[in-house]
């Protein structure tokens, strides 16, 4: 595979969907790579979700234990974000990421290792960690080279890549199960860490000149923080797109037991209803990156929180009434699949000022998002006589929380700043 350099790549200027020839293809290939750069987030939490009551009958774990190993990968990945999007902006986005690629590798191996719940949690938390870089520096790598309608354009695209990893992941985990226990979900993991390796080594070349670089140390990096978190603008973004993706961590966290165990679904047939509100969040994505520049990124966004919204009433309704498991699906259907439209536009409208430091803005970002997946991811199972109804409160209560976040992002938002891409 021939590297990609910055000069190869189209330019904010340029349309995405509507290059030509070399540039077309350059766009293809860079969307492949950052796609699957990001796809450690659904890959690490979704590959065992139709496995994880059966990790927890093996590893002897109760139902909340289990989902502890999604909390502490949520922790790694929030964490984690933090330290490689620092480095990336001082030290450059290839190194970083290539620690993180080999460092998420080894970590799955371990995984598949784990011969306590205890061990098999803490072994999460570094794997989330190691995963980070991936995540993080795929943004900043399109940050460094898009910018306004383009860059929100170009993190649509990217979910049409990054999406399949939630929507084959549970299938490919309940189909593992046919084959051996939970463990070979982790050899997988491996194995795919491994190609990553190759394609983070092989397929991308430094985005961030050395002229851009800011400096390195810890006081100029708490810096960075300190006045991001006092832009009140960015943090509205961050935290509306976070308490959104919150919900679907809950999901993610209480849709394995709730399906299986509540409504009787085998966990084949649940890794095939996850992979097709993954689907959705696919579907959502791409008519993002279509409507964009007509609706504009913030339309985009009060759509997908308002229809998420709706979805998490309409899933409280259903389980109050007990109206069986289609009206609960079909609810979940529309909590997920809105994040398609709620991820790039929040994603963009939060980074578009923050050109020089987008490692920094975008670990942020990811570090809000994940923090707020690991605290309600727990809550899930905290009231387990009533798993579906306190997972129906818990999405109502986060997308609530999401649209008041936002009126806050609309109120101090700044005018957006045009950038050169290079």
């Amino acid at each position: 595979m021939q590297a990609l350099s910055p000069e190869q790549i189209p330019g904010p200027e340029s349309s995405i969907g509507a290059a030509g020839g070399q540039d077309r293809r350059a766009s293809l290939r860079l969307i492949l790579i950052l796609g699957a750069l990001s796809a450690f987030g659904p890959l690490s939490l979704d590959l065992y979700l139709p496995a994880l009551p059966a990790l927890a009958h093996d590893l002897d774990a109760t139902a909340a234990q289990a989902q502890l190993t999604i909390t502490s990968c949520l922790v790694g990945l929030a964490a984690g974000q933090l330290v490689a999007g620092s480095l990336s902006d001082s030290r450059g986005r290839r190194r970083p990421l290539m620690i993180g690629l080999v460092a998420y590798t080894a970590t799955s191996l371990l995984c598949a290792l784990a011969p306590s719940i205890g061990v098999f949690i803490f072994i999460r938390l570094l794997q989330g960690a190691a995963g980070a870089a991936g995540i993080v520096i795929s943004r900043a790598v399109a940050r460094d080279l898009f910018s306004g309608f383009a860059l929100a354009r170009f993190y649509a695209l990217l979910m049409l890549v990054n999406g399949l990893a939630p929507i084959l992941a549970p299938v490919l985990g309940g189909q593992l199960l046919r084959f051996g226990s939970w463990r070979l979900g982790f050899v997988a993991l491996t194995v795919l860490g491994m190609a990553l390796v190759a394609v983070g080594g092989l397929g991308l070349k430094e985005t961030l000149p050395v002229a851009r670089r800011r400096a390195g140390g810890l006081k100029e990096s708490l810096a960075v923080f300190r006045n991001l978190l006092t832009d009140a603008s960015f943090v509205g973004w961050a935290v509306a797109s976070g308490l959104a993706i919150g919900a679907m961590f809950v999901y993610i966290a209480a849709s394995p037991f709730v399906l299986e165990t509540v409504y009787g679904v085998s966990p084949q047939g649940f890794s095939l209803l996850f992979a097709l509100n993954a689907l959705g969040i696919v579907a959502a994505g791409q008519a993002s990156a279509r409507l964009v520049q007509r609706l504009g990124q913030l339309r985009l966004l009060v759509l997908g929180l308002a229809g998420g919204l709706a979805g998490g009433l309409g899933l409280l309704l259903a389980v109050l009434a007990g109206a069986g498991l289609v009206a609960v699906v079909s609810a979940l259907f529309l909590v997920v699949a809105t994040v398609g439209l709620v991820l790039p536009n929040a994603t963009a409208l939060a980074l578009s000022n923050q050109g020089r430091v987008a490692g920094s803005a975008s670990a942020l970002l990811g570090l809000v998002q994940f923090a707020i997946g690991a605290v309600v991811a727990p809550l899930a199972g905290a009231a387990g006589i009533r798993p579906a109804l306190t997972m129906a409160l818990l999405i109502v209560a986060l997308r609530l929380g999401a649209v008041f976040a936002l009126l806050i992002a609309v109120r101090r938002r700044p005018q957006p700043v045009q950038e050169p891409a290079n």
